[in-house]
């Protein structure tokens, strides 16, 4: 039989088909007809548009242009050739080579890309040149339309510096902090001294916690001067830092704004985003269990008030810190769609891409201030390919070998730009999805993410869906009791999983077990049948043994029906499920309570990897002879890793601050790795004679690689 090719635009079409409409279930849940996001046919805009992105944003800018009857350009390095958004987009250009200065941040090659397509407008998304005025000002001189706020805003609120002395001329309530440029290392130790330690060092330029060091003390403060002024200039091409006086315990609470060129400007409510690890979102939820009606209000209106100064028109975005008396502080505003967006078009309803297009345009805003509802709540979820065991998340590169979005539940929105097969590279931000639930209560919200995650199948990197589900289920978060300090206060150790209570740990025991006899039955039967009719094998009680964490539990598994009753520590366990051991999912209910776990592997040995509440979990099930006899099996002697500094992470050797023979003391810098634009400092564990260095700068390394070995 012949074979046959899908046509591109054929694929394209399929591609696009998961993404078709942009009213995803947690937003259609709303059904307000006045902010139904149906375009008007009497409302002209653009004929094509490019993405200047990849990725989600790419994805998600494409959705609305498409409802739009919008024709899309992808550009794409080329490692992003099968990309899902170039697949998705009607027409796709390559702009250069895998690293980001040489594609996504081409100004001249997106420009040509520009000019052959015959686009009418860009949109930047976020990131890459969304933020870059230069890339603003060659649009407009080609007559091409930069749908983002004008030059005159970006520059003013680009610069952290500029936006601050505006932010005061407009009244908004600012931090204290050094207004002018730092530009050596012992300046800010001056300057730091002044303010009064902690201090927060900030790329004048940056975004996305880039470039971003808080500093306690003058040693402090001379190395977050360093990798700040190396982060920026490598992130954003642009080294320029200030200080500003570090506020303790804060929330980071966020409004949404929406300018048109007329003059009208909204502030969409807030968003919560203070659950961070290294200055970056995780966990962000709309509207805040913070605000009263009152700071909210106040909090809106100097946002507007601080978009009207510069005339601004676009959605932007005025980030505040706020303490624990409700004062808040104007910390920085992005020119551009935020990456939490979709957790504001949840609770208000409204499209803000097609906002952004339509403003782009010329048109006036639609709505009224009065107009701007909160109903419900929404969570986004940030999943990243990073192991949420080091530092709460060091990236993680691979292939998705396995991926399934849990878009079959109820009330849950996935934006993404991967696939099955889709390879995280260390070039990029290693962000898989972000997944976004709604409810009409914060309860429900937190209960449908909770499913979401366990629902989630990610085979092939490391992710984070195990911090995630940790944030949202423990009681400080349930309670709203969270600031930006939350996760190095909850887990002041790092985070190690989910810690197993009794009655949970029997669950799994019980589960692992049952899975264990249920795979033993159905490797009996072929289409159903005994695999030897005539010596059929009937048994429905078996004396197992399960290891799991160092401990070893003798369980009895008795078939009960289509389940089994497990009996572990004395405690019996009804484990009953379907047992459809080729899904990827594992649905059951244990002791009438339902769970959804994930077989990440199986071994013929009885060895299991089984993601439990979020948390994988290396399992062994034995039977009682085999238990008996692996006791007196020799244990491996672990390798004694105290001499070896390894990367923790895939990327790439920034410096290398020793040599052969050089003696370092405890906590003295080694090497310096560079990974999806964030510089890490790796230190000596203990006072010791380096006996050899195996990598040099420059060099790409993978996790695992062994870097500096020490006598």
């Amino acid at each position: 039989m012949a074979a046959h090719r899908l046509s591109p635009s054929l694929n394209r079409l399929l591609i696009a088909g998961k993404y078709a409409s942009l009213r995803t279930s947690c937003c259609a849940a709303h059904g307000y007809s006045q902010y139904s996001t149906a375009c008007s046919p009497d409302e002209k805009t653009f004929d094509k548009i490019l993405i200047a992105n990849r990725g989600e944003i790419a994805c998600r800018v494409m959705k609305t242009c498409q409802k739009m009857g919008i024709q899309t350009v992808a550009v794409h390095s080329d490692v992003d050739a099968s990309a899902v958004h170039v697949k998705m987009a009607d027409e796709a250009v390559c702009v250069g080579p895998a690293p980001t200065s040489k594609s996504y941040l081409n100004m001249d090659a997106i420009m040509e890309a520009v000019r052959a397509t015959g686009a009418q407008a860009v949109h930047p998304g976020y990131g890459f040149l969304s933020e870059n005025k230069e890339f603003a000002k060659r649009l407009a001189a080609e007559g091409v339309a930069f749908i983002g706020p004008d030059t005159h805003a970006i520059q003013a609120m680009g610069d952290k510096i500029e936006s601050k002395l505006i932010a005061k001329a407009a009244t908004v309530n600012t931090i204290p902090g050094y207004d002018g440029v730092v530009k050596t290392a012992e300046e800010a130790v001056k300057i730091s001294r002044d303010i009064g330690y902690p201090v927060m060092i900030k790329a004048s330029a940056g975004g996305g916690g880039k470039g971003m060091r808080i500093a306690w003390n003058d040693e402090e403060t001379r190395e977050g001067f360093r990798f700040s002024s190396q982060e920026a200039a490598s992130s954003f091409g642009d080294d320029r830092l200030l200080i500003e006086k570090f506020i303790d315990n804060p929330r980071h609470i966020e409004i949404q704004v929406l300018a048109d060129k007329h003059g009208n400007a909204l502030w969409l409510n807030e968003r919560e985003c203070s659950i961070q690890r290294r200055n970056q979102k995780v966990v962000e939820e709309a509207p805040s269990t913070f605000l009263d009606p009152a700071t909210r209000r106040a909090m809106g209106e100097q946002a507007v008030l601080l978009a009207r100064a510069v005339q601004y028109s676009s959605a932007g975005t005025v980030e505040f810190l706020v303490d624990s008396n409700k004062n808040f502080f104007f910390l920085e505003m992005n020119t551009r769609l935020q990456v939490e967006h979709p957790i504001t078009e949840c609770i208000t309803g409204l499209d803000l891409v097609e906002q952004m297009i339509r403003v782009a345009k010329g048109y006036q805003l639609q709505h009224k201030q009065e107009d701007i509802p909160i109903n419900g709540w929404a969570i986004e979820s940030r999943v990243y390919a990073e192991d949420p065991y080091k530092s709460f998340g060091l990236p993680s590169i691979g292939r998705l070998s396995r991926y399934q979005e849990p878009l079959s539940l109820s009330n849950v929105r996935v934006d993404s730009g991967i696939q099955e097969g889709s390879d995280i590279s260390i070039y990029y931000d290693p962000m898989i999805s972000k997944l976004v639930t709604y409810g009409a209560t914060r309860a429900e919200a937190l209960s449908r993410m909770e499913d979401a995650l366990d629902s989630y199948v990610i085979r092939g990197v490391t992710h984070n869906i195990s911090l995630l589900r940790e944030i949202i289920t423990h009681p400080r978060f349930i309670s709203g009791d969270i600031s930006t300090n939350f996760l190095p206060e909850v887990y002041p150790d790092g985070f190690k999983g989910h810690r197993l209570q009794p009655d949970r740990r029997r669950e799994l025991l019980a589960a692992a077990a049952a899975l264990h006899v249920a795979a033993q039955l159905r490797s009996q039967r072929v289409l159903g049948n005994l695999r030897v009719a005539s010596a059929p094998v009937h048994c429905d009680h078996w004396e197992l043994c399960v290891e799991l964490e160092d401990g070893r539990h003798p369980v009895q598994v008795t078939k009960s029906g289509s389940g089994f009753t497990v009996e572990v520590d004395g405690e019996k366990v009804e484990v009953e499920g379907e047992w459809n051991l080729a899904s990827p999912l594992l649905p059951l209910t244990i002791n009438d309570t339902h769970r959804v776990l994930q077989c990440l592997s199986r071994e013929a040995s009885g060895r299991l990897v089984l993601q439990y509440l979020g948390t994988a979990f290396k399992v062994r099930v034995l039977s009682g002879l085999a238990a008996q006899l692996n006791s007196f099996m020799p244990e491996k002697i672990p390798e004694d890793t105290s001499s070896l500094l390894r990367s923790p992470m895939p990327g790439a050797v920034v410096a290398v601050s020793v040599k052969p023979g050089d003696t370092v003391s405890e906590g003295q810098e080694i090497c310096v790795i560079e990974a999806m634009k964030m510089q890490n400092s790796l230190t000596a564990a203990r006072q010791a004679k380096v006996k050899s260095v195996h990598c040099k700068p420059g060099e790409t390394v993978g996790e695992g690689d062994l870097l500096v070995e020490l006598e």
